[in-house]
């Protein structure tokens, strides 16, 4: 098993595993390449949304900034969205590079306000004395789960926390 991490390094390190993929797929010629790396960046996303939404997010309620949190969820609404479409289409879609890329700039933009110091998120969590290393465990056992189940079956269509799926 991997080593320990407490929340806050287990949620970091994924942040950092998800932008080498996105560099990755910036640098990646050929559809087939692009795509799996697409198809990776939509898994751990799809994982790590997850267990945010249910371990993580849910031990902040009541402790940290509550539009931040809001501000979260519908963050991962938007890039549910995009992983949807993403995993919908094909490298062949004229709009495929795109997504990929507004998604890598919705992420860098979340990641920024869950990280920053002082004031961000895992920076409040710290500050309201979570348990951040029992969290971790559950975060790292829930995550494992996931990705074991979405190897194995494929990432479900995301499901959308705060928005209603719009009629255009």
């Amino acid at each position: 098993m991997a080593e320990k991490m407490d929340a806050v390094a287990l949620l970091k390190s994924d942040h950092r595993k998800v932008e080498e993929l996105f560099a990755d797929f910036e640098k990646a010629s050929g559809n087939g390449r692009k795509e799996k790396i697409a198809n990776q960046i939509c898994l751990e996303l799809s994982v790590h949304a997850t267990i945010e939404e249910e371990i993580f997010y849910p031990a902040c309620q009541g402790k940290v900034d509550e539009d931040l949190l809001k501000e979260s969820y519908v963050e991962h609404d938007g890039a549910k969205v995009l992983i949807a479409e993403i995993l919908n289409g094909g490298a062949d879609d004229e709009f495929y590079d795109s997504k990929v890329k507004v998604l890598s700039e919705e992420i860098e933009h979340h990641v920024q306000e869950e990280e920053k110091r002082m004031e961000g998120l895992f920076a409040q969590a710290r500050k309201a004395g979570l348990d951040m290393d029992a969290l971790g465990e559950e975060l790292a056992a829930r995550k494992q789960e996931l990705t074991d189940k979405f190897k194995a079956e494929g990432v479900p269509t995301p499901t959308l926390t705060t928005m209603n799926t719009a009629e255009v």
